[in-house]
């Protein structure tokens, strides 16, 4: 079985630089929740030059919207969502200093460029697995957009989440990589 990484937030280059596209890696932290009603105003508000809910540089932005948490439980199901709906928004926030975002799916051209040129990385979360997931969350609080309800920012705090590096700070892709691998010639 392949060593597994051991994260810690927030997030700094040299947490980073060594990550490859294949690695699997558990966070420990704080990490945020924001889908796109929530990027949507990230953005708005980083064009006006105002100020963000929390502080970007060197955090994680999960893409969920997680179930309503059973009576004892920190959160519900919370497996990731689709990223590419996000990728609109991304740049601006890997500009600004986000260090990584988890979701499912691949990125765009564009989200992989702005990953190298702002040293940030896009990681994977197993998609149908949310319940086992959601064990991972110690404890969780929205912080913005309350009235946005399952979409609003959250702050979590996980303790060994899991995830694989789907796109690393030298442009490479796990998704590119998979299907050329088993490309029939």
């Amino acid at each position: 079985m392949p060593n597994v990484i051991h994260l810690k937030t927030p997030l700094s280059d040299g947490d980073i630089v060594n990550l490859k596209i294949g690695d699997r890696a558990v966070i420990s932290g704080i990490i945020y929740t924001a889908r796109d009603a929530a990027h949507k105003r990230l953005v708005e508000l980083t064009d006006k030059g105002k100020e963000l809910p929390f502080d970007i540089r060197g955090q994680i932005i999960y893409y969920v919207g997680p179930s309503p948490a059973r009576p004892g439980k920190p959160i519900g199901s919370c497996g990731p969502t689709t990223s590419c709906r996000m990728d609109v928004y991304t740049p601006k926030l890997l500009e600004k200093g986000l260090k990584a975002t988890i979701g499912k799916g691949n990125r765009s051209e564009n989200v992989v460029e702005a990953m190298k040129k702002h040293k940030a990385v896009y990681f994977v979360a197993t998609g149908g697995a949310a319940a086992l997931l959601a064990k991972s969350v110690k404890k969780a609080e929205v912080i913005a957009y309350e009235e946005l309800g399952a979409e609003a920012i959250m702050r979590l705090e996980v303790e060994n989440f899991p995830i694989v590096v789907a796109n690393d700070i030298y442009g490479n892709d796990l998704y590119k990589e998979g299907v050329d691998k088993y490309r029939k010639e």
